[in-house]
């Protein structure tokens, strides 16, 4: 006799209420009725709930799900192929969005508990809040996010300034190295970028090989990260990002 609507419902996932609204539109009418005329689903009709229900993941309208699905020239399996393309495409793009919104943590480097005084005389005219509200929108909630803020929230003026200052160093240091013709991949670059990452992991969370991966794409993905460190010699964010992923290259292992 199959499964009655609210059976499936359980199964899928779903709501009685959609199941109903399939019907109605033709998308995924039961085969079978029982004699009190209720709907009865099959196997056929699970595995096509099935397939609905990840073209509808995917993003897929209803009516496109349709007109693939009753394709009379489709394969079953090319549908799983291309469901799966889809999925791992999708899965690939989740998870790079979710190392930046994970790891992506220096847009929370400024901060925190210093008067407007002090943040004017460590920052100058940068405002140490611009990056911090958006980073609260985007990743609060996350655990390198909270990670970052408990160690901010505990620097003084003093630190800031010994951070700012490594980094004018280092910025120093990485223009020199570009002056000079070093490659990407390169030692020195290497060490430069190794430099970098313990940076961010001694001052605002544990920042791991392919942690840094995903900041190098971010410096030059995100227009404002570019900016600071093209500014400390213009196509600067495209080489740290090649010497970034160079150093992460030296150690397979933790990569």
């Amino acid at each position: 006799m199959g499964y009655s609507v609210g059976q499936v419902a359980g199964f899928a996932g779903v709501t009685v209420r959609t199941l109903h609204h399939y019907d109605e539109i033709g998308l995924l009418a039961p085969g079978e009725r029982s004699h009190a005329g209720h709907r009865r689903y099959g196997d056929a009709d699970l595995d096509r709930l099935q397939q609905i229900l990840f073209y509808r993941e995917l993003g897929f309208p209803l009516d496109e799900v349709a007109a693939l699905l009753d394709d009379p020239d489709a394969d079953p399996r090319a549908h799983l192929r291309r469901q799966h393309d889809l999925l791992t495409a999708r899965i690939e793009k989740l998870q790079k969005m979710a190392a930046a919104v994970e790891h992506a943590m220096e847009a929370r480097t400024m901060g925190i508990n210093l008067t407007p005084e002090e943040k004017f005389e460590v920052f100058g005219d940068k405002d140490p809040e611009e990056h911090a509200e958006e980073a609260e929108r985007r990743w609060g909630g996350t655990e390198t996010y909270a990670e970052s803020q408990r160690r901010a929230a505990r620097y003084t003026k003093d630190d800031w300034k010994r951070m700012q200052a490594e980094v004018a160093s280092w910025g120093e240091r990485y223009d020199a190295l570009m002056e000079a013709g070093e490659r990407p991949d390169g030692e020195r670059a290497m060490d430069m970028a190794e430099e970098h990452r313990q940076h961010i992991t001694r001052w605002f969370y544990t920042c791991t090989y392919e942690i840094h991966r995903g900041l190098g794409d971010m410096y030059v993905a995100d227009e404002r990260f570019k900016a600071f460190y093209d500014s400390m010699r213009p196509g600067l964010a495209e080489h740290l990002r090649g010497a970034i992923a160079a150093n992460a290259g030296r150690h397979p292992e933790e990569a």
